[in-house]
């Protein structure tokens, strides 16, 4: 989604800002042995909801239209392909997953003339690719054939073997093709990216692909064969090759780029890695843009140890907790610590200019996933998605196996819109008790974590005998795993949707006006009442010190006892 460090001026004016954030991880530094990919889609237009495109077959002379993800606004038609594979969501039948994060660069490269928007290139090649490699692929030739019509852009491109990062922008209107540098991340190594070109310098090589125009670097690096001579030209990059670094040829380098952008980066590895301080500088833009590499924040680390999809998704949920960002530890959360600020991001007082935090989480997800792809299962059981819709942090993932027949009703499109509320809808549900939440961040992220962890924990109990129902019925017919699956993954997400439109309901009772009614111990729900059947006198727990403090400061003289 489109984003935040395009330009610094932006946010500071108040523009309307998209985000995202995506998280990789190898093969090797996942407990279980499967790859897996993170992506929250940000926008304050976007909603939430499961994607469906069931395999197809398709005429000789059949075309594909594009239509813009952003805007919905038609771009022009592409040759479709024979078959195209079925996707649910952000992963196909054969367990290639692709996500993204805008990162806008100099937008006078955007092509206006070109056809294929991210959004499009995102689900094409999951349409028509096997493999991440096919995806790469397919992406970087339909971008040569029709041109690319969006932003910088950087994609997550995994399957049950590797993944890869790929950072890619226009060469200007009529100028088709695109500038880019793809990377595989080391099986045992994590990765990550929110809105900023992560590939700075790469390995390179002669061995030029004629039939791709691109460098192949054995199997760690691909690249566009004029990345390099392009920069020259333009005036963007003047020293060795060797040198040349992608993102500071091609992105911006403000403070907005590297601390609300890399500093959710530096989140990610901080929770797994020790000595990350070491990059602190340089997220916090304390050195110049151009500093050394070796204080630059790496493309991936290697983990102190192995991360489990739990771990993922918890790292969606981050604030910057326990760091100098905490997002919860200033007077701009409020009295109950709240972690999230309302756009704009940017504001000003006396002159200065400010922003507030971008963190992982935040309040206009429309949706987020960690993909799982299990190489050691047979596609059919292999690839899951856990799925949520809404801020990553009150949501709840459910699980999601690509072998459906449909998507959930709870996450079905068209079942309500962002504009439309609906009973049956998750990310209305969701949205319901977030919008709540916000409000006593504190108090009630203790009764949305109790909801949300044992919704989780069922799910991850559930998994092995899942999977082993599902082998068994596969050595019965395709189409009765297929059905088990199905039923499987939409119970779990419509009740999950059920469970809560309950929990809503209750935080309202609970925390009506500012107050908090009491329960019996260990009973959540059951409410304490008089021997006379009135409801016992709420707790009223007086506003946090700091906050007091800050009130008194600014206003004493006036309230003041006298």
């Amino acid at each position: 989604m489109k984003s935040v460090a395009s330009s610094l001026v932006l946010f500071l004016m108040g523009c309307p800002i998209w985000a995202c954030t995506n998280f990789i991880v190898g093969k090797n530094a996942s407990v279980n042995g499967s790859t897996m990919i993170s992506y929250a889609a940000d926008s304050h237009q976007l909603y939430g909801e499961l994607y469906y495109t069931p395999a197809a077959d398709h005429p000789a002379d059949a075309m594909r239209p594009i239509i813009d993800w952003d805007t919905q606004r038609p771009l022009g038609q592409i040759r479709e392909v024979p078959h195209t594979y079925r996707v649910v969501g952000n992963v196909n039948e054969y367990q290639v997953t692709v996500a993204e994060s805008t990162w806008g660069g100099d937008l006078t490269l955007m092509d206006s003339t070109g056809i294929v928007d991210y959004g499009s290139l995102i689900y094409i090649a999951l349409e028509r690719s096997r493999t991440a490699r096919e995806a790469i692929d397919v992406m970087t030739s339909l971008v040569a054939e029709y041109g690319y019509a969006s932003e910088g852009e950087t994609f997550s491109i995994g399957d049950p073997n590797e993944v890869w990062v790929m950072d890619l922008i226009g060469k200007g209107p009529g100028n088709k093709g695109a500038l880019w540098v793809a990377r595989r991340i080391p099986d045992d190594c994590i990765a990550a990216h929110a809105n900023q070109a992560r590939i700075h310098t790469f390995p390179q090589t002669k061995k030029l692909n004629k039939k791709l125009n691109r460098y192949e670097v054995g199997d760690s690096c691909l690249y566009a064969a004029d990345v390099i001579s392009f920069a020259r030209q333009t005036g963007r990059f003047s020293g060795l090759d060797k040198d040349f670094d992608f993102c500071r040829a091609y992105a911006e380098q403000d403070f907005g780029a590297f601390r609300a952008c890399d500093g959710r980066v530096w989140a990610f590895f901080n929770h797994f890695k020790k000595g990350m301080d070491k990059y602190f500088p340089f997220v916090n833009y304390e050195c110049t843009p151009n500093c050394p590499q070796d204080s630059v924040l790496p493309l991936y680390v290697r983990p102190d140890r192995k991360l489990s999809h739990r771990d993922v998704q918890n790292a969606m949920r981050d604030h910057f907790e326990g760091t100098p960002w905490d997002m919860t530890q200033d007077v701009g959360g409020g009295p109950f610590h709240c972690a999230y600020r309302w756009r704009p991001m940017g504001f000003e007082v006396d002159g200065q200019k400010y922003i507030h935090e971008r963190a992982v989480a935040t309040q206009q997800t429309g949706f987020v996933f960690v993909s799982e792809m299990r190489g050691w299962l047979p596609r059919e059981v292999g690839a899951k998605t856990w799925f949520a819709v809404d801020d990553a942090n009150t949501a709840v993932f459910t699980p999601i196996y690509n072998n459906i027949l449909e998507a959930p009703e709870c996450f079905r499109v068209g079942n309500g819109d962002i504009l439309t509320f609906s009973w049956t809808s998750a990310f209305w549900m969701n949205n319901w008790v977030a919008q709540q939440v916000y409000t006593r961040y504190e108090a009630m992220m203790e009764d949305v974590s109790r909801v949300r962890d044992a919704l989780e924990d069922r799910f991850d109990s559930q998994q092995d005998s899942i999977d082993t129902q599902a082998l068994a019925l596969l050595k019965t017919s395709t189409s009765s795993v297929t059905r088990f699956l199905n039923d499987y993954s939409a119970a779990e997400a419509n009740g999950a949707t059920s469970k809560y439109k309950e929990l809503a309901l209750y935080l309202l009772v609970k925390y009506m006006d500012g107050n908090i009614k009491k329960e019996v111990e260990g009973q959540p729900g059951n409410f304490k009442r008089t021997p006379y059947g009135v409801c016992e006198f709420p707790l009223q727990p007086a506003y946090s010190e700091d906050f007091l403090r800050a009130i008194v400061n600014q206003h004493g003289d006036v309230i003041r006892v006298k």
